[in-house]
């Protein structure tokens, strides 16, 4: 491929019952000037959308000229699940926990490593375009191995996003899969699934855009200088957080948003019966920033309310004065490894 060229890529995938062909359609730009290789990819959970919309925008501004390197763009890679308007594919497996897969294995298997192959070791990193899951709204965030990578922190910071969280890999996830080849790869999160959020989508755009001039990819006009990132922006680097959980069954109401901070054993919410005048206060269990939260009034004991992140300096304090998070988890019977949009 010239330098200078765009061209789309459809790589086979495989065929519906039908017979209908369904393909890998990838994007490439390839800029007139040498550079690193990096990848863009939405929608490997086919319900999370907010991605699909900030690769088509990033797309809509881009031009080979204005670039040094090589772009991959793939905005739907869960085509199945996309079209089913499902975080999974039809026999129900959760592609980001099939990585790297195996060309003669089950779909998402395949499917996983023919991204894997054909897009993601051709890079040296990534941007992963995420949302949370279906009636949850997360705050525009990355999630990487800051304290892991150096360039991952340096990414992460120069991305934008209000908060960066420390997330582990699960087993079979994409950034496992990258991370054990080199290459590193940062998760958006921001937004609901199957809902536009063009506070999000901005969000993703902006820092998309940020990554690929911290790196040198992205080619301004002679005498156009990047617009400083002021102070009072700089990223919040938090290494743990948790979910709080309703205390009780009922309707569930509060002011708190995304983006809120809370205080430990603040009241950020109540579970009311809807027959009788009680209530069961929700109190934060950590200080905090308010990273995800639900967006259902109805809600069963147990179910995830706020996804509350804290600093590092918080975390610390914590480690000092608590167990260990897996252990403490245990004893009081949440997990917060359970959630599914919780560590990508």
């Amino acid at each position: 491929m010239k330098a200078g060229a765009r061209r789309l890529v459809d790589l086979p995938v495989s065929k519906l019952s039908n017979h209908t062909p369904v393909t890998l359609p990838v994007h490439v730009l390839h800029g007139n000037l040498p550079g690193p290789t990096m990848f863009i990819s939405a929608a490997i959970h086919g319900d999370e959308l907010n991605g699909v919309e900030i690769i088509r925008r990033v797309l809509r501004t881009l031009q080979p000229g204005n670039i040094a390197g090589t772009l991959l763009c793939v905005p739907v890679v869960n085509a199945y699940g996309f079209i089913g308007r499902s975080r999974y594919l039809p026999d129900r497996r959760d592609l980001n926990r099939s990585f790297p897969g195996s060309a003669t294995g089950s779909l998402a298997a395949r499917l996983a490593h023919l991204f894997l192959h054909e897009v993601v070791y051709r890079c040296q990193f990534g941007i992963d375009l995420h949302t949370a899951a279906v009636h949850r709204v997360n705050l525009p965030q990355i999630r990487s191995n800051f304290a892991r990578s150096p360039r991952c922190r340096e990414l992460s910071e120069a991305f934008g996003a209000q908060v960066v969280l420390e997330s582990p890999e699960r087993p079979g996830s994409l950034r496992r899969a990258a991370r054990e080849s080199g290459i590193d790869v940062l998760v958006y999160e921001g937004g609901e699934g199957l809902r536009f959020d063009d506070f999000a989508i901005r969000a993703g755009v902006d820092g998309i855009a940020n990554v690929m001039l911290k790196t040198g990819m992205l080619q301004l006009p002679d005498g156009i200088e990047p617009p400083p990132t002021p102070a009072n922006r700089a990223p919040v680097f938090a290494n743990a957080s948790k979910w709080v959980r309703a205390p009780d069954g009922g309707i569930f109401r509060t002011t708190k948003q995304i983006g809120n901070a809370v205080s430990a054993g603040e009241v950020i919410g109540v579970v009311s019966n809807p027959y009788e005048e009680s209530e069961s206060e929700v109190r934060a269990s950590h200080r905090g920033i308010i990273v995800g939260r639900t967006t259902l009034p109805i809600v069963n004991m147990g179910d995830a309310l706020f996804h509350v992140a804290w600093a590092e300096e918080f975390a610390a304090a914590k480690a000092r004065s608590v167990p260990d998070e897996p252990a403490a988890a245990a004893r009081d019977g949440t997990d917060p490894l359970m959630d599914e949009d919780e560590i990508i």
